[in-house]
């Protein structure tokens, strides 16, 4: 039996750090899924129909983005009536999308 040492340890929080951060970045890697975040940074909360209207986009894809999102734990959602309201659970990851801005890459 090895023993674990505390350089291990902390060599596999770094790699679950890693990954929990590339699941991030997958999850939100598409311009709808960046411009709905943007929206809900502006918005407490928005119903698909609002979301759709201000992106103009169609409300099938958009709904399958927003389904994606909250499924990975990015976005929440709420009843209201007849609408379904989501609003950002991960609130930073808007300052990652505002740093990614940010930077210089040449495309």
């Amino acid at each position: 039996m090895t023993k674990t040492t505390s350089k291990d340890k902390r060599k596999e929080s770094e790699a679950q750090k890693l990954e929990r951060i590339a699941y991030i970045l997958k999850t939100v890697a598409h311009p709808l899924r960046l411009g709905i975040i943007r929206l809900l940074e502006e918005n407490d909360r928005l119903s698909v129909s609002e979301i759709c209207q201000l992106m103009g986009s169609e409300q099938s894809l958009t709904s399958h983005h927003l389904q994606n999102m909250r499924l990975k734990g990015i976005l929440s959602v709420r009843r209201q009536g007849r609408s379904m309201l989501y609003s950002l659970k991960e609130r930073d990851v808007s300052k990652l999308i505002t740093c990614l801005e940010n930077c210089s890459c040449n495309m």
